[in-house]
This record gives C-alpha cells, structure tokens and sequence, in this order.
C-alpha cells in the first residue's frame, strides 16, 4: 500500500528518535502515559488481539457509531446499516470500525427523550474525541437522536457523517392508508370522543406501523432528516428513503465511500455548518413544514458552533418563514406520507424548487457546494412531484408554516406551527384561560363533567418545560376535554411551556419562555379566567392584565416558591436529574446545558 505524507513507515512508530504525529490514524490522541512511544506501542498491542494487520492499522480509520437497542425499533435496520456502511468504508480503503452510544427512543424514554438528548451528545461527543478516528459515521434517526449526534459531532468537530435509518411504510384500515404518527393522534382522539370503539382501535394499533424504521409522516424524525441533508451534512436522498428500502442500503455504502473521502481532506463540522447552511435549513424547516421540535434542535446545534453561538436566533426562523411557502403536502400539514415524498424527488426535488430562496454557496459533506449539486441534477417534474412538492407559485401555506410569537405572556418567545391549525379561526383568539398546573392535574380533571370550559376557552398546561417536567415532554398536544369531543369539538387554542409531536396538529402555542417552573415567568402566574389573547398576524400572545397586577403576581409566586423550598431542592438533588435541572437552558437556546454552548455558560 502506498504510504501518504501523514503515515509513516509502521516500524517508525518504535523508533524514539522520531517524533509521533498525532493527526492521522492509531497516533492521534494517545493515551497519556508520559512516553507517547509506549502508548502507541501499548494501543497496537491491544488491537492487534482483534486480528488487525499493520496494512488494515494504516488506512484511515473510520469509526461508526451503533446506536442499535432492542427498545429503539426505529434503529432496528443497524445491523444492515453497519455492514453496508463498512463495505462503502473497506471498497475505498479506509479500516471501519464500530463502537456503541446509547439510544433514545421517544416511546421508550421516561419521563421523555428530551430529557436524555444531551447526554446522548455529551456520549457522542466524548466517544468521537476520545477515540482514534479519521472520520466518523454517526447512525441515528429517532426524534432525539440525531439532533444529539450533529450536537456532539460540531463539538467534537472531527469529520462526521451522518447516516438516517428512514422512515417506515404506512399500513392500511378498512382501505384506507394510515401510519405512525399522526394518525395514531388523530384515531385516538377519535376513540376518545366515541367515534370509534374498542375493537377498531385495538385494530387500528396493528397497522399503524407496519415497518421498523421512524415515523412515516413529517414528524421530528423526518423534519430532522431533511434538516440534516439541507445542512449539506448527507446525501440528498439519504432524507426519505424508506428503512427497509434497498436504496437505503445503497445509502449506507455511499455514506462509507462519503467517510474516507471526508477522512482524506479533515473536512470537519464546523467548515460544514456554516451561517449560510443553517439559513437553508431553516428555509427547507419551513418548507416542509417541520416538527416545532425542529427549533429547539437547530439552536442548540447552532449554540455548539463558535460562530454561530448568538447569530441564529428565533427571530431568524421568523424572517426566513415570512418569506418561504409550505410545499409539501405531507401529514400532519398535508395528507400523505414519507414514502411519497421520497418517490416524488424528495430532497433533491424539494430544493430545486427552493432553490430562489437558498444560499447556494453553502459547502456540502462531499466538497461541493449547494449550487453545484444542484446544476449537476438531471432531476425533472412529474405529475406525482408537483402533488406531493408544490412549485412556489401553488403552495400548500402562503408563508410561515412556523411562527414566532411573543408578548407579556412569552417575552423570550414561543413557537406555533400555524399550518397544522385545524381550526384556522383560533389563529386570531381571545379566550378564557383554563389553567392545568402539570401533567398531574391535567389527567385529573381534564375529563371532568364538571371542568368550566367551553370551546372558546384557552387551555393553559404549565410546568413542562426544560426543567418544569423535566425534559419537555410532548404534551402540548392537550387533549381535547371529553365533554367537548364528544359534541364534536375538534381544535382548541392551547398553550403549553412543553414541547409536541412533530406528528401531532392543531391551534397550539409552544416553547413558552421563561417557562413556568422559573420563579420570573408571566407564564407561572396565569389565572383560571384570565383572558388570553393570540394573535397570529401580529405574532403576538398577550396575558390581558395590568403590568402591575402581573409583576405582583410573579413577585408573589417568588416568595412562595421560596417558602416552599424548591429552588433550593434543585440545587441539592443528586444525579443525572440534577446535573439537568440545573445546567439546562431555555427553549430559545435549545434546551441544551449551559456548560455545553460553544462559549461555555455565562456569567449570569
């Protein structure tokens, strides 16, 4: 094998006349053992158990994360993932090796995913520092994962490609198409209004998902795909190829040939993600009209960059949504599934569309930038790709499928998903507020015949926000109380300091900030019988009540916060929990530790 500048002769290695290079292969990051020649000597050693030669120990190394696990069934293609990705590694000469992170999956996670994403990137990050790797492949694709890989990996700011295991196929009812998520929302709403009995439902939990791979809708795991491949991070079409596709296999190759090519150059993250790459993954975010969740996970991305801690902010999703039409016609905002999408052009015919309003410059994992991947297509229209992708002059939503809202009720902001109201009239409301304190509460009196509510009313769920919960749980998606279902009652305006599905639709404000569980938030103080006030077209939610009546309230709540200990129980308790509680930020920073930021935490 030819040797390149950067690997010397393997006998030099023992040679302790001679420097050891800690840029390339088995040399960089040695143990530290005081004699950087004996480390070496030692790492050898050790990998030479597992049967590696000198040749296969001097190619570039490319390590791929498995984050396999038997409660995570939308990793459960990985295996196929992993030996198709080292077959891309090992035809182009790199040495592929795995290692294990953990796993997140948003069912299986208590009290949520949320909760464990940033120790799912402290992990990733730590693992690609710690470990001799010219490149790495980082395989994710349920809600928090990948958001938790592109965290760790711009920190880490090693070569990093990621790989998406894909969405599952949808399954059918009595004839009709139906997948995971939003029609598992949507049914069990159904089944709690009485439109459906117990035996159609526990039918329709069979289909649901058909398939292994992620939610086959526009939820947090395809948003995030897409977000990912607009971030010029992968293969267009690596967004929405099926799981259990063949070309999804092809993909995992492609993204191995991807790794040594990466491994050759050092072309790291943060060359990557750049200022225009965000903008264009806010400007798809839009598009496609993506899980809210996706906001969260772009600013704590965005917050681990050294240039970018500060520059995109909720105001930048804001202004790019203003501009941007929703075009794709995919459930929760639209009718159809993944699948279609990915059989229409997906990604690739996505931004040719887009492509007036994207930042062409923007550098892609493979060298190339934005523009020039695009004037390479050969990709053109057909009937089934203007149905599901709607060219800009017929779009599905005019403009701002996510917006930011702010006032005395969220002065640091939140976050609607305007294009998933199903009742558009309640995008301008003023209502009666009907306050749950928490999730507790919540499922106490919801179903109450005896609950004051009526349609009007404005449902208020507090105390689920970073640290409220903790980890946001998705429970924003309040339940429409029984009574009301029952008479036919389909939306409802709601409000939460949480998070939702990026599965799920209806009128509903989310990423209250300050969230509830901070003793300064307007949130925390709201009344049953307050007037709240949303108004969409002036990007405002407002607390109808005096400013001096609201600042005693929270000067009230402070004081009894105090009395009651609980600032002071976050500062003592043990643990992983407490490490969250007291190190998290809020939603319009992304939720991640403070610690954790490009900058580190501040002064404050």
């Amino acid at each position: 094998m030819t040797q390149d500048d950067d690997t010397p002769h393997p006998n030099k290695d023992y040679d302790l006349s001679t420097p050891i290079s800690s840029t390339s292969g088995l040399r960089q990051g040695l143990t530290s053992y005081g004699d950087s020649h004996f480390s070496l000597f030692l790492r050898k050693v050790f990998i030479k158990s597992l049967g590696y030669s000198e040749d296969a120990l001097s190619r570039p190394i490319i390590g791929i994360v498995n984050t396999f696990s038997g409660f995570n069934p939308c990793h459960a293609t990985l295996p196929q993932l992993i030996e198709a990705a080292k077959r891309g590694v090992q035809l182009n000469g790199g040495l592929a090796i795995e290692f294990p992170t953990i796993s997140v999956h948003e069912s299986f996670s208590y009290p949520t995913s949320m909760f464990l994403r940033n120790l799912m990137s402290m992990d990733t990050e730590e693992m690609i520092r710690s470990h001799p790797l010219d490149a790495c492949i980082t395989i994710g694709g349920c809600d928090k994962t990948v958001p938790a890989q592109l965290m760790g990996g711009i920190s880490a700011n090693k070569p990093v490609l990621p790989l998406i295991t894909g969405p599952m196929l949808p399954g059918s009812h009595r004839g009709k198409r139906i997948g995971a998520c939003t029609d598992c929302r949507n049914n069990w709403a159904a089944f709690r209004a009485q439109e459906i009995d117990i035996e159609e439902i526990s039918a329709i939990n069979d289909e649901l998902a058909p398939t292994i791979g992620t939610c086959g809708v526009m939820g947090t795991a395809s948003t995030m795909a897409c977000v990912t491949a607009a971030l010029g991070m992968m293969p267009l079409r690596g967004a929405s190829a099926p799981a259990v596709s063949s070309a999804r296999l092809r993909i995992a190759e492609e993204t191995g040939a991807n790794a040594v090519s990466v491994a050759k150059v050092k072309r790291k993250p943060q060359e990557i993600m750049t200022e225009a790459s965000f903008l264009n993954a806010i400007t798809v975010l839009q598009a496609i009209g993506g899980s809210t969740n996706a906001v969260v996970h772009l600013m704590a991305i965005a917050n681990r960059h050294p240039a970018l801690q500060g520059v995109i902010k909720l105001q930048t999703f804001e202004e790019i949504g203003r501009k941007t039409p929703l075009l794709i016609d995919l459930k929760p905002s639209g009718e159809n599934y993944m699948n279609d999408f990915h059989y229409a052009g997906g990604m690739l015919a996505l931004l040719l569309t887009l492509r007036p309003l994207l930042e062409l410059s923007a550098m892609t994992i493979t060298g190339q930038t934005l523009g020039e991947v695009l004037d390479a297509s050969t990709f053109r229209t057909f009937p089934l790709s203007q149905q599901i992708i709607r060219p800009l002059n017929n779009p599905l939503y005019p403009d701002s499928s996510l917006t930011v809202l702010r006032g005395n009720l969220a002065p640091n902001g939140a976050i609607m998903k305007a294009s998933a109201s199903k009742d558009r009239s309640l995008l301008s409301h003023t209502g009666p507020a009907v306050v749950f304190e928490n999730t507790a509460d919540l499922a106490t009196r919801i179903d109450d015949p005896d609950l004051p509510v009526t349609k009007d009313s404005v449902l208020i769920l507090k105390g689920i926000g970073p640290i409220g919960n903790p980890g946001m749980p998705e429970a924003g998606l309040i339940p429409i109380p029984r009574k009301l279902a029952e008479s036919g009652v389909k939306d409802m305006l709601r409000l939460s300091d949480g998070r939702m599905s990026g599965t799920a639709g209806g009128t509903i404000v989310l990423h209250i900030s300050p969230e509830s569980a901070l003793p300064e938030s307007p949130f925390g103080i709201v009344e049953t019988g307050d007037l709240i006030t949303c108004d969409l077209a002036g990007r405002r939610l407002h607390l109808d009540v005096s400013d001096d009546v609201l600042n005693a309230r929270v000067e009230q709540r402070k004081q009894t916060l105090e009395e009651q200990g609980v600032l002071a129980q976050r500062k003592r308790r043990r643990g992983y929990f407490g490490l969250y509680e007291r190190s998290v930020n809020q939603a319009q920073d992304g939720a991640d530790f403070d610690f954790l930021a490009a900058n580190g935490p501040s002064d404050d």
